[in-house]
């Protein structure tokens, strides 16, 4: 079983982007922009407290009359946060992100974060290790000499 350990090692980067509680919305944005991803992590100091995603600023955002500008992270974010460690298998990730209807799981282990996988990491993995396990399956069929 492939586990979020292996998938922290196979990312290209491990940079953990964060934006203090305090900054604005916009502050938020501009670095999810620029490091093209949906979701950062919200800390205190050296603490992580929440995580602010696209959907906040969809759901929670212009629409309700808040301008990211002038609002603060620490009022939109999520604070509840499913975590993971890096012994938590694909499977398990898959079941969290489908009960909780989230897409980030961040990785932490004695307090520490260790990083953060996302939707995309997980199902590129799951697809990864069935296509390996379907390739398996062929070599085991076609090397009995069955034939079909």
């Amino acid at each position: 079983m492939t586990t979020v350990r292996k998938l922290l090692e196979a990312k290209k980067s491990s940079t953990n982007y964060s934006v203090a509680s305090t900054d604005t919305v916009l502050q938020a944005l501009k670095v999810m922009t620029e490091a093209h991803i949906g979701a950062i992590l919200v800390t205190e100091g050296e603490k992580v407290i929440g995580i602010y995603t696209e959907r906040d600023y969809l759901y929670k955002g212009e629409v309700k009359g808040l301008y990211a500008k002038n609002v603060k992270v620490k009022d939109v974010m999520s604070g509840k946060m499913m975590t993971v460690t890096k012994d938590t298998t694909i499977e398990q990730c898959m079941a969290l992100m489908k009960q909780y209807n989230i897409r980030h799981l961040p990785v932490v282990e004695n307090d520490q974060l260790m990083g953060l996988v996302s939707i995309r990491d997980v199902l590129f993995a799951a697809l990864e290790s069935k296509e390996s396990e379907i390739r398996g399956l062929e070599s085991y069929i076609t090397g009995s000499g069955f034939q079909s």
